[in-house]
């Protein structure tokens, strides 16, 4: 049962007092790991990552059956600022074709047996231009994170969460450079694909607005930097943490979100795994800074939950080894 969000204090207080792994299930799934019909190791990264998945799902030998991916959209003041090569009008258009079936987050969801919902926030009131203000009230953020919160399935038995929102590479390489500091340029990449003096222009943007709001918190970088569908994110990846539905990370923006709540809790991410390292060229330096490996790079740069939920399939693949292998006993195998 997920605890109310009555204020942004509530949800500090949320994640902080999240349950870890179910340490029983753990023992149990290193034990069978143990026994099963292959030589110790030999499936490499799948085996850890069906113990790990079984420790949050409470179960020794699981399955995955009901995987959800949400993709939150919102729209971003700092636009104004010329930093995306599209206009925001497309993130309107692009959330009437994923409830249509059209984009490829839908194929790929369907390709890994997902349920798949789209949550639109206030599209037609942008964030602030945070090199202005700070992009959100504290309201505002409280309720983007509550959509997240809310959005998450509590049957679900893992969860993707991606995006949609023009420009929103800018809030994402900003909250990175607060938190983690260097240079804006460390942070910036070409996002949709703006050139040279599109990347200038929009490296200037996150320089000013990581040096107009500080560092704080990650509520703190969040409402100043962050952008609704970027907190909404969040907020479901805290209400997954709360319970114990393992989550696969998309790309950038995703890990921007997750960093934010990183930073509140140094075991808010622990039931996460990072689904691939994209193409935006601070992305692996995010990951770096959160410990997480990917598991593809496949040269994605889409957001949408796109990569994320292509490695459902992996994660798929080992925990169906895991569970549906049989044992040295069962087989009739010597283990020696």
């Amino acid at each position: 049962m997920l605890p109310e969000l009555t204020d942004l204090n509530s949800f500090r207080n949320a994640l902080s007092d999240a349950p870890g792994p179910d340490l029983s299930a753990l023992k149990g799934a290193e034990e069978r790991n143990g026994q099963l019909t292959k030589p110790p190791g030999a499936l490499g990264r799948l085996e850890d990552l069906a113990i790990w998945y079984a420790g949050w799902r409470g179960d020794a030998r699981p399955q995955i059956t009901a995987p959800q991916v949400i993709v939150f959209a919102g729209n971003h003041g700092v636009t104004a600022q010329g930093v995306s090569a599209f206009p925001p009008e497309v993130t309107v258009q692009m959330v009437m074709n994923f409830e249509h079936g059209g984009a490829a987050i839908n194929q790929l969801a369907q390709a890994a047996g997902a349920k798949m919902d789209v949550h639109a926030l206030e599209l037609d009131r942008p964030t602030a231009d945070f090199t202005q203000a700070a992009a959100m009230s504290e309201e505002d953020l409280l309720n983007a994170l509550r959509t997240g919160w809310q959005a998450v399935d509590p049957q679900a038995d893992l969860l993707v969460v991606g995006e949609m929102g023009i420009g929103n590479t800018t809030p994402a390489a900003a909250i990175a450079c607060a938190l983690f500091g260097g240079d804006a340029a460390d942070w910036t990449g070409r996002g949709t694909g703006v050139d040279d003096a599109g990347l200038a222009n929009k490296t200037r943007v996150v320089a000013e607005g990581v040096a107009l709001h500080g560092s704080g918190d990650g509520i703190h970088v969040l409402r100043c930097l962050g952008g609704r569908e970027i907190a909404a994110m969040a907020g479901a990846i805290a209400a997954a943490r709360i319970l114990r539905i393992p989550v696969i990370l998309d790309g950038f923006i995703c890990t921007a979100a997750a960093a934010c709540l990183a930073q509140l809790s140094g075991t808010a991410l622990d039931h996460t795994i990072a689904g691939h390292q994209s193409a935006e060229g601070a992305h692996p330096a995010m990951l770096r800074q959160l410990g997480k490996e990917p598991l593809l790079s496949l040269d994605l740069r889409l957001g949408e939950g796109s990569g994320g939920t292509l490695a459902i399939n992996i994660l798929k693949s080992a925990v169906t080894c895991h569970s549906g292998m049989a044992t040295f006993a069962e087989a009739g195998v010597s283990d020696g």
